[in-house]
């Protein structure tokens, strides 16, 4: 739990449990296009700033926009994808305010006739599955990007650097539905998870491409009216959304139960000091003469454009986990790992249609491939193992040719040098030894070298069992057939 205020200080479960939280959140997505909404300028990160500017995007005087129409597809996508309505027209309007980081004075957006209206989006937290309605998701253009900060004379002035402007994005702008930071985060990671199954998006929060504030009121439980809402920004992490929200209510229970009166403002999530601040009254709503926008045409999306979007969509991760559980029968647990990311669940179908059983498949993915990808900072798409050769080394073990625990070391070399199982099972020449004869001898010295071990398993203490196997493994470098192993020491203990 973040650290909390005087107001909310002292503040007893009891007390919480009076209250419900009510949480909306706004989503900002960049979309994955070469060139920003309304010019040719490349929407390339990290290049030197101010480079990828024209008078388009710098809102010079005779300069004229043009949809970019990869980026009306990409966000017709992303709606489809969370089941919004998309209207066969909509409208561009201009967003009238004035900010150093907005050249043209305002913000080209939508705002009576938005592209998609009315989706939803299934969540799950604690065991639970909540539908969570989508108001809207419009098209804009994005702003500059002020820095405040990393410059000599930083402390008088601030920088502006315009590469950004311009930039596609859309805004997805959910219900009040949320009631917990747990519910929040779940709906956060559900809809990134989506935009990255349908590649609208690389949702970078690192690099901006994806940005949420969240609106969050607190209100007695059982009352219909919401209370008043303050919405938090700066929250360019999934983990920085909980804390705040976290932070927020407790702020929020603590200024009421002190008979205060929450105020409807704009506040910052302080990293720093792990709580949120006042950055600007929203005591009533800001105006920004909204009208129109001239110079671009409405958007007509016929059936047609829609129809063929749709059919082009991937498959979406709630329907692959059902399809994984069905068609594969793992568990919901397996299930939800394979399906974190397409990548993922592309490997892992790759590796069955090798050849390879799916249940030995996924743990073999989840506990060797995973680890070692996440020790060496890999990615899926990198992997030194291809789903082939990770096949061919699970038909190995399947047929007892190697065991599990030399299955592993051939991994591991597997990893290292890119190599087949095969070839490195006859390099190390790390088979089974499933010899009857040759077993039986390893398992009389392991015997004679332990008599007292031997007393004590036939004066009943079947735990020193253990010890035997491990010692005929160690000795056979692990290759030995464990079920021989099992059955030679029972009749020679016998």
């Amino acid at each position: 739990m973040s650290r909390v205020t005087e107001e909310a200080r002292g503040i007893s479960a009891e007390v919480r449990e009076r209250y419900e939280p009510v949480i909306g959140l706004e989503v900002h997505l960049q979309l994955k296009t070469a060139s920003k909404v309304f010019c040719a300028c490349s929407t390339h990160f990290g290049d030197p700033p101010n480079t990828n500017t024209c008078p388009v995007c710098l809102g010079l005087p005779g300069s004229l926009p043009v949809l970019n129409r990869r980026a009306l597809q990409m966000a017709i996508r992303a709606a489809l994808a969370l089941n919004c309505t998309v209207h066969e027209r909509s409208r561009f309007a201009r967003k009238n305010y004035f900010y150093p980081d907005l050249p043209k004075g305002y913000q080209i957006s939508m705002f009576e006739l938005p592209l998609a209206t009315a989706g939803w989006l299934e969540i799950d937290t604690n065991g639970a599955t909540n539908r969570v309605g989508i108001t809207r998701l419009h098209m804009e253009d994005d702003a500059a990007k002020a820095l405040h900060e990393g410059f000599p004379d930083s402390d008088r002035h601030s920088y502006i650097d315009y590469n950004r402007c311009g930039v596609p994005l859309v805004e997805i702008v959910s219900e009040p539905d949320l009631r917990s930071p747990d519910e929040a985060y779940a709906y956060l990671t559900t809809l990134k998870q989506v935009l990255l199954y349908t590649e609208v998006s690389d949702c970078n929060m690192e690099e901006g491409s994806l940005r949420c504030d969240a609106n969050v009121s607190v209100r007695r439980r059982g009352a219909e009216k919401f209370g008043t809402k303050a919405e938090v920004k700066n929250l360019n992490s999934f983990r920085y959304l909980q804390h705040a929200l976290e932070y927020e209510i407790e702020r929020q229970i603590g200024v009421l139960e002190s008979g205060g009166r929450v105020e409807q403002e704009t506040r910052l999530w302080n990293v720093a000091e792990g709580r949120t601040e006042p950055m600007r009254s929203k005591e009533f709503a800001h105006d920004y003469r909204y009208f129109p926008e001239p110079d671009l045409l409405p958007v007509e999306v016929p059936e047609a454009m829609r129809a063929e979007i749709l059919a082009a969509m991937p498959e979406l991760p709630a329907a692959k986990r059902a399809r994984f559980l069905r068609d594969y029968e793992l568990t919901p647990y397996d299930a939800g790992v394979l399906t974190a990311s397409r990548a993922l669940a592309d490997y892992f179908e790759a590796v069955v249609k090798a050849g390879a059983p799916p249940k030995p498949a996924s743990n073999w993915i989840q506990t060797e491939l995973l680890r070692r990808l996440n020790e060496t900072g890999k990615d899926i798409v990198n992997s030194p193992v291809t789903p082939v050769a990770l096949a061919e080394l699970i038909a190995l073990v399947e047929s007892g040719k190697i065991t599990g625990a030399v299955g592993k070391k051939v991994f591991a070399q597997m990893f290292d040098t890119g190599r087949g199982a095969g070839e490195v099972v006859a390099a190390e020449g790390l088979g089974q030894i499933s010899d009857a004869a040759e077993i039986e001898r390893v398992v009389r010295e392991v015997l004679e070298k332990h008599p007292d071990n031997v007393a004590k398993f036939k004066a009943g203490n079947e735990g020193v069992f253990k010890f035997f196997v491990g010692q005929v493994m160690r000795a056979t470098r692990g290759q030995a057939n464990p079920q021989l192993v099992n059955d030679t020491l029972r009749r020679l203990l016998a």
